[in-house]
């Protein structure tokens, strides 16, 4: 209902949003006036500085306190204290050495397995290294590139090419996607020992990012048959849904998506059925129950189109042209909202 997947049972009545866009539009309109005022940026300015400073005299007068504090406590110390990463992608959460050393061993153990098709043609691990014309013996930190440096700094184009092993998107294919060739078993594999690791340290804890398109209501399925027949479980680590902001993208090449409500009912409504009917996919029905957070990803140096007063409907947003920021964050919450609304009946 204008964008918002909502379930009506005899009793419950429809989860709609407790804000209306239009509604969502006037209240961030007046914020955005209001912290564009020449006094709101002097006020805030002379407050951080004078808590700045309240800080520092607190350091001063506690610093040593706290460090005997600490000292007396036992048992406790940075290393034995849980820590959560509650941002880190998933495609990127093991470190440069331990991907190096994950490749160099298929390349070791498994060159002969057929690991991709292009074009029709089906390549196995060593043949896609000749292509690329590198041997695992060529393979180091500095050609693998998938460290973000300085040189990524604002720049989003950057930044993605690191997720490619060897500037190459066919390894980046083969071994850090869960829909490939074959079934995302190399990506499967390396979570497994990044899982171990979490567990053996104990008291690490992460929240993986993994991402979720929109271009069909199967990708729900896939991934969480990635999930459910990897094994993929540990008690340190949940999952967050990333939901990259690419409507203009599956706009021009998914025929299905016509207006951007067919996106987000590719996001969320494979979430509402499987609420409903928890038989309809078991697998997604547990994976679920590891899921904690949805967050929405993209370039967020690009341009955006002004604020509407009256926004349009997504099922009425049929133009090539991406929404702002703005938009997604209201109907993705709007969803949110309605979803976790339904699970907790």
């Amino acid at each position: 209902v204008d964008g918002v997947v909502v379930a009506a049972g005899a009793t419950l009545g429809p989860h709609r949003a407790d804000v209306t866009a239009t509604e969502f539009y006037a209240d961030l309109r007046k914020m955005m006036k209001f912290i564009g005022r020449a006094s709101v940026n002097s006020f805030v300015t002379k407050r951080l500085l004078m808590l700045e400073a309240k800080f520092k005299m607190y350091l001063l007068l506690n610093d040593e306190k706290e460090l005997l504090i600490q000292k007396m406590n036992p048992h406790r110390d940075f290393y034995n204290v849980r820590k959560v990463d509650t941002h880190i992608h998933h495609s990127a959460a093991m470190h440069q050495k331990h991907l190096l050393r994950f490749i160099k061993k298929k390349l070791r153990l498994d060159s002969e397995r057929t690991v991709i098709n292009r074009n029709g043609k089906e390549l196995s691990l060593a043949q896609v290294f000749e292509s690329l014309q590198m041997t695992a013996y060529d393979l180091s930190l500095d050609m693998l590139d998938v460290h973000a440096d300085n040189t990524t700094q604002h720049r989003f184009d950057r930044f993605n090419l690191k997720y490619n092993p060897c500037g190459s998107s066919r390894l980046r294919e083969i071994f850090l996607k869960t829909d490939n060739y074959i079934r995302g078993e190399y990506l499967a594999q390396i979570t497994q020992e990044l899982f171990a690791d979490y567990e053996e340290n104990k008291y690490q804890m992460a929240e993986l990012r993994i991402s979720i398109y929109g271009r069909s209501e199967a990708e729900w399925a896939s991934l969480a048959r990635w999930v459910f027949e990897n094994k993929l479980y540990s008690d340190n680590v949940r999952w967050v849904i990333q939901v990259p902001r690419l409507y203009q993208v599956h706009r021009s090449t998914v025929p299905s998506v016509v207006s951007f409500a067919d996106f987000l009912s590719n996001v969320f409504l494979p979430l509402h059925k499987v609420t409903q009917d928890p038989a309809s996919n078991p697998e997604l029905f547990l994976f679920l129950q590891q899921v904690v957070a949805f967050d929405s990803v993209d370039d967020e140096s690009l341009g955006e189109r002004k604020i509407w007063k009256d926004p349009p409907r997504p099922e009425d947003w049929t133009t090539p042209h991406n929404p702002p920021y703005s938009y997604y964050m209201y109907y993705m919450w709007a969803n949110i909202n309605s979803l976790n609304k339904f699970r907790r009946e």
